[in-house]
C-alpha cells in the first residue's frame, strides 16, 4: 500500500512537471510571428510519415541510420511496457499484462531483443563520439553542456535497458524458486544471459535487486521525460510537428516583406492604399531578435538534434569559415530560452540589451553561400538558411551594415539597374568588339 502511494505521488509529480515545462516551450515557440502552414495537408502527412516516422533522410548515412533506428524503434516500443509498470505500481499487481498468455511471452521476448539493440546502438554512438571522435562530434559548437547532454542521455538509456534485463533476470530466478508473488513465466532471450550473475543469491536478495531495478527503471523514465524539455532530445516529440509544418516552397525561395511590397505597389499604382500601420507592432525589416522570427523557425530551433549533418556539408564551414548551421540553430534556441526565462521572471519581457545578434556574429551570417546544403542534409527538415537570411535582412535594411563588396553591388543596382558598374546604355557594347 505504501509503495503504491509513493508510486502514485511520483507519477503525478512527473506528469505535472512535464506538463509545466512543455507549456513553457510551447509558450516560447508562440513568441514567434504567425505564419500559415496549414496548406496541402495530404502532402504534409506524407512528408511526416516518410521523414519523421520513416527517417528516410537518415539513410544517406546507412550505418548511423541503422543504429538510430535500433534506438528509436526499440526505445519507443519498449516503453509500451510502461503501461504495465504504471498499472502494477498503482494497484500493487505483478506483470498485469500476463493475462495475454502467449502474446505476453512474445512481447517480453521482443522487448528484450529491442532493449539489447537500444543498448548496443547507444554504446556505438558513445564510441563514435568519445573514442573515434568523428569531426562533427568534436566541433567547438558542442563544447560544454551540449557534449555532456549527448553523453548523459546515451549512458542513461544504457542504464535503463540494463535495469530492464536485471529486473527480468531476477524475476525469472524467483519464479524458478517458487517465490510468492513471482508466479509469471515469460520469454527471456537476453536476460537469461544475465541470470548467472545473480544465481546462488537468497530469495530476499533477489527480491531486493528485482524491486530496485523496477524502481530505477520507472523513476529513470519519469526523469528522462522531464529532462527532455531541457535537452536536444526533445526532438523525440517535436520532430513530428516540425516535419509536418515543413516549408513546401522550393528551397531557397525568398519570402517577400509585406511592408516593402506595399511600398512598391504604392509607387507603381497611385490608387493603391496600403493597410494602416499597427502602432502596437512596429514595423521591422528582417530579424533582430527571436521574436522577429516566425514560430516555425523557433520550432526548428527546439527540434534541432545537434547531429551536425548540416555543418558537415556546409561549404563555408568545410573551408574554415566561422559559420556552422548547427550553431545557428543552437544559438537561436539559447536566446529563445533566455527570453522565456526573462518573461517567467518579470511577467513580461523586459529589455535586457541583448538580441539574436549577441549570439550569432556578422561574420557567421555573411559566410553563408545560401547553397541550401544544410537544409537538404537535415534529417527533420530544419531550415537554418531562413534564419540567416532574416538576420541579414535586418543588418542591411535597418543597420545599413553589409560587407563592402555588397555595398558596391547595391549601389550599382540602384544606379544602373544591374550589379555591374556599367550604365544600361553600355550593356551591348561587347557586340561591337
Amino acid at each position: 500500500m505504501i509503495a503504491s502511494i509513493i508510486f502514485i505521488l511520483l507519477f503525478a509529480a512527473g506528469a505535472a512537471l512535464f506538463t509545466v515545462n512543455s507549456r513553457k516551450v510551447i509558450r516560447n515557440i508562440r513568441l514567434g510571428k504567425d505564419v500559415d502552414l496549414s496548406d496541402q495537408p495530404e502532402k504534409r502527412w506524407k512528408i511526416m510519415t516518410l521523414v519523421a516516422l520513416g527517417q528516410s533522410k537518415m539513410l544517406s548515412r546507412p550505418i548511423p541510420a541503422i543504429l538510430h533506428i535500433f534506438v528509436y524503434v526499440g526505445f519507443v516500443i519498449i516503453n509500451i511496457e510502461v503501461v504495465e509498470i504504471i498499472v502494477d505500481g498503482i494497484f500493487g499487481t505483478h506483470r498485469f499484462l500476463s493475462f495475454l498468455g502467449p502474446l505476453y511471452n512474445f512481447l517480453i521476448g521482443s522487448f528484450e531483443i529491442l532493449a539489447f539493440l537500444v543498448a548496443f546502438g547507444c554504446a556505438i554512438f558513445l564510441i563514435r563520439r568519445n573514442i573515434i571522435k568523428l569531426k562533427r562530434f568534436v566541433s567547438k559548437d558542442l563544447d560544454g553542456w551540449p557534449r555532456t547532454d549527448a553523453n548523459a542521455i546515451l549512458i542513461t538509456e544504457i542504464l535503463l535497458m540494463s535495469a530492464f534485463f536485471t529486473m527480468n533476470a531476477c524475476d525469472t530466478l524467483l519464479f524458478n524458486m517458487g517465490s510468492h508473488h513471482y508466479n509469471i513465466a515469460f520469454a527471456n532471450p537476453i536476460s537469461q544471459f544475465v541470470m548467472p550473475l545473480f544465481s546462488g543469491m537468497s530469495e530476499g536478495s533477489l527480491i531486493f535487486i528485482e524491486r530496485s531495478a523496477w524502481w530505477f527503471h520507472i523513476i529513470g523514465i519519469f526523469a528522462f521525460l522531464n529532462y527532455l524539455p531541457y535537452s536536444k532530445h526533445f526532438h523525440i516529440l517535436l520532430a513530428f510537428p516540425n516535419v509536418y509544418f515543413s516549408n513546401l516552397n522550393p528551397k531557397g525561395k525568398f519570402t517577400n516583406l509585406e511592408s516593402v511590397t506595399n511600398e512598391v505597389k504604392a509607387m507603381m499604382d497611385p490608387s493603391f492604399t496600403p493597410p494602416p500601420a499597427n502602432p502596437d507592432k512596429p514595423m521591422r525589416f528582417g530579424a533582430k531578435d527571436v521574436t522577429d522570427l516566425s514560430w516555425k523557425k523557433l520550432l526548428d530551433a527546439y527540434s534541432c538534434t545537434e547531429c551536425g549533418r548540416c555543418t558537415s556539408v556546409c561549404p563555408a564551414n568545410i573551408t574554415g569559415k566561422l559559420l556552422s548551421p548547427r550553431k545557428i540553430m543552437m544559438s537561436t534556441r539559447d536566446r529563445l530560452v533566455e527570453v522565456g526565462e526573462n518573461i517567467d521572471k518579470n511577467g513580461s519581457f523586459v529589455d535586457d540589451s541583448k538580441s539574436l545578434g549577441s549570439y550569432i556574429s556578422k561574420e557567421e551570417l555573411w559566410a553563408c553561400t545560401s547553397c541550401n546544403a544544410c537544409v537538404e542534409a537535415c534529417p527533420i527538415n530544419i531550415d537554418p538558411l531562413s534564419i540567416i537570411i532574416e538576420m541579414r535582412r535586418y543588418l542591411v535594411m535597418e543597420e545599413s551594415s553589409a560587407p563592402t563588396e555588397l555595398t558596391g553591388m547595391f549601389t550599382n543596382i540602384e544606379n544602373n539597374g544591374a550589379p555591374w558598374q556599367f550604365p544600361p546604355s553600355d550593356r551591348l557594347n561587347w557586340k561591337n568588339e
